[in-house]
């Protein structure tokens, strides 16, 4: 890569020759992972004030989107299925999931989110409040480049002025 290639790629040659991020990559990536840490911090206290774990609120929410088989919650969260097992357990004592047959493959359980737990699970996000105000500082214009910039930085396809 030129000199000038790795300057607009946010990227400066080092001395030795590998590449070091510029000073704005830099601060962004100090950035995010406040925007990140200050998230959990929050996550796990709304998940408390719903007597859940961040664990247990993870999978709600997850489960809240769609019936999900359980290696693929497993996977989602980055963990081992039979944490996800343990996890589904206690919350399917609760009453806010269930277990059900997979349609497609009845050996495969999927497990799917109950009235009281897609509620609880809307209370959850609804008590996320650490982004909301901040986000309210920003114009609808501003709200939708950030969310179309981190869509693109997700290598997700983005398509200006999706709504």
């Amino acid at each position: 890569m030129t000199a000038s290639a790795a300057r607009a790629s946010g990227h400066t040659p080092g001395a030795d020759g590998p590449e070091r991020p510029d000073a704005v990559t830099h601060e962004v990536v100090e950035l995010i992972g406040t925007v990140v840490a200050r998230y959990h911090e929050e996550y796990e206290l709304a998940a408390g004030q719903h007597s859940l774990t961040g664990a247990q609120a993870r999978v709600l929410a997850l489960l809240a989107r769609e019936a999900t088989p359980m290696r693929q919650v497993a996977r989602q969260l980055k963990c081992e299925p039979s944490n996800v097992t343990g996890i589904v357990d206690r919350l399917e004592s609760r009453g806010l999931v269930e277990r059900r047959p997979d349609p497609a493959d009845r050996r495969v359980k999927v497990a799917a989110v109950t009235e009281e737990g897609r509620e609880t699970a809307g209370r959850l996000r609804g008590s996320l409040d650490f982004a909301r105000e901040p986000l309210a500082g920003l114009t609808t214009v501003e709200r939708a480049l950030l969310r179309d910039l981190l869509r693109r930085m997700l290598g997700e396809d983005v398509t200006p002025g999706d709504e």
